[in-house]
């Protein structure tokens, strides 16, 4: 078990460009209470996206810094851009001087300012942390951003939304906070390991180091293509001056919670679940085989909803649609693409593993089951 452990750690470090990693976390949430502990103190104060904003409310007033008596402050936003103000931002860690700030965001449509921040932040003797749950995946793939190369101390999330990994966490960082981080997290913050869980997570970083990058390059282009249809079909898209989305989010700026609720209710009867945001993702979909030209496909099915006709008749396309990509593929997608860190695809004997048994390509070529 320590082996897997050892060879996971060193695959995260190798994907993410981290000096460390910890596997170990059982949540997103649990990392961010692991990240708070660790690097503030009580009487002191943490900087991150207001969840008005679409920041996560775990590490809001609302979630965890009130329980280890830490103060919450917000980043001056840009609701139009859907992103950081950066003057206003700048302006603020220079007064506040927050004991911690973290870049990132749940409803997370374009890369965060860290680059531009990271000056006022050493000034402030702030430690920078980057919550990556939602866009892990594509930064794994080499895209979006790259936190710990652009001033981030530490990074973290979860590893089951963009990284296609199983329900969990991980703490990546540089080799300035590994004292204060991952050689303080057991047994105070973590003590149990869930092996199973640490081995699945060690098989999704090696395929995201093979596949990674064509993967997020792929979700990106398919979200512009999702979101580009759903304008050009009538319904309201968020940022559509600023290019829509960066990530494989796409956001629908409909008016009035009422209305939110009755479409997302709607969509879900016939066959497509959302949330009440209304935010839109491609990550699975890409996952399962999809391109830009399904993604007009499923762009059709959302409009046809939106504009009035009986969920039930858009259900059965939807259904039809859905039963094209049954399964997570990656024949789209080419396992022979280098990762932006430079990894060369390497099989799992010279790793140090054998080869787990996966269904025979006979039935299912280029195809396998999600894990």
């Amino acid at each position: 078990m320590d082996e897997l452990e050892t060879l996971g750690e060193k695959l995260a470090c190798e994907v993410y460009g981290a000096d460390w990693a910890s596997l170990r976390p059982l949540s997103g949430h649990m990392a961010d209470m692991i990240m708070i502990s660790t690097l503030t103190k009580p009487g002191g104060s943490i900087l991150s996206v207001n969840p008005s904003n679409g920041g996560y409310p775990g590490i809001s007033g609302e979630g965890y810094p009130p329980f280890v008596n830490v103060k919450n402050l917000y980043f001056p936003f840009d609701s139009e851009r859907m992103n950081i103000d950066v003057n206003k931002a700048k302006a603020l860690i220079e007064d506040e001087k927050p004991s911690l700030v973290v870049f990132g965001q749940s409803y997370f449509l374009f890369p965060h300012p860290i680059k531009e921040l990271a000056d006022a932040c050493q000034s402030a003797d702030s430690q920078v942390a980057y919550d990556a749950s939602h866009v892990l995946g594509l930064i794994g793939g080499g895209a979006f951003q790259r936190p710990l190369k652009e001033g981030a101390a530490i990074m973290l999330g979860s590893t089951h939304k963009s990284f296609f990994g199983p329900q969990g966490g991980i703490i990546l960082g540089t080799s300035r906070v590994k004292e204060l981080v991952k050689d303080r997290q057991f047994p105070g913050l973590v003590d149990n390991a869930h092996w199973n869980r640490i081995a699945a997570l060690t098989w999704a970083l090696d395929e995201i180091r093979r596949i990674g990058a064509k993967y997020a390059s792929q979700v990106m282009a398919n979200a512009k293509t999702l979101a580009k249809a759903l304008h050009e079909g009538g319904l309201p898209v968020k940022c559509a001056d600023y290019g829509f989305t960066e990530s494989h989010q796409v956001f629908l700026d409909i008016n009035g919670e009422e209305n939110v609720n009755r479409f997302s209710e709607r969509l879900e009867e016939a066959n497509m679940i959302v949330d009440h945001g209304i935010r839109l993702g491609t990550n699975e979909s890409t996952r399962r085989g999809m391109k830009a030209r399904d993604m007009e496909r499923v762009a059709e099915l959302i409009i046809r909803v939106y504009k009035g006709e009986e969920p039930s008749r858009v259900r059965r396309a939807a259904t039809r649609l859905r039963k094209e990509f049954i399964r997570c593929r990656w024949d789209h997608l080419s396992q022979s693409s280098s990762h932006p860190s430079g990894a060369n695809p390497r099989n799992w004997r010279e790793m140090g593993l054998s080869r787990p048994n996966v269904p025979s390509s006979k039935n299912h070529p280029k195809r396998m089951p999600c894990f």
